[in-house]
């Protein structure tokens, strides 16, 4: 007696709507290049869309949608905290940059 493999089912719907949006935000991001916007603007737009394209990503094509929450916050959790220190030494990074041009007179 052959057994079927046990596990969840999702229906091809859901991945072709996912693909639909992560070709939107592609499209969206190449707009902005072809756009020439500059500065601020392009690469906060850049950087949304490319993360609004991981997290469909790891959502659904990894499976995290439907994990445990502990697996989840096991997975998620550390990439967020880097990314809390690393916006800590931008900010001590600048405070350092005025103090030398305040003091050193550069």
């Amino acid at each position: 007696m052959e057994h079927a493999p046990q596990g969840q089912q999702h229906p091809i719907s859901l991945y072709l709507q996912v693909w639909g949006w992560l070709f939107v935000f592609s499209f969206l991001s190449y707009l902005v290049d072809y756009n020439d916007l500059q500065g601020v603007w392009r690469w906060t737009l850049v950087l949304l869309f490319m993360s609004v394209k991981a997290a469909l990503i790891v959502t659904f094509f990894m499976h995290m949608f439907w994990e445990r929450l502990s697996l989840v916050y096991a997975i998620l959790l550390p990439p967020l905290c880097l990314l809390v220190l690393v916006g800590f030494l931008a900010i001590e990074g600048e405070y350092i940059t005025l103090l030398r041009d305040l003091y050193l007179g550069r």
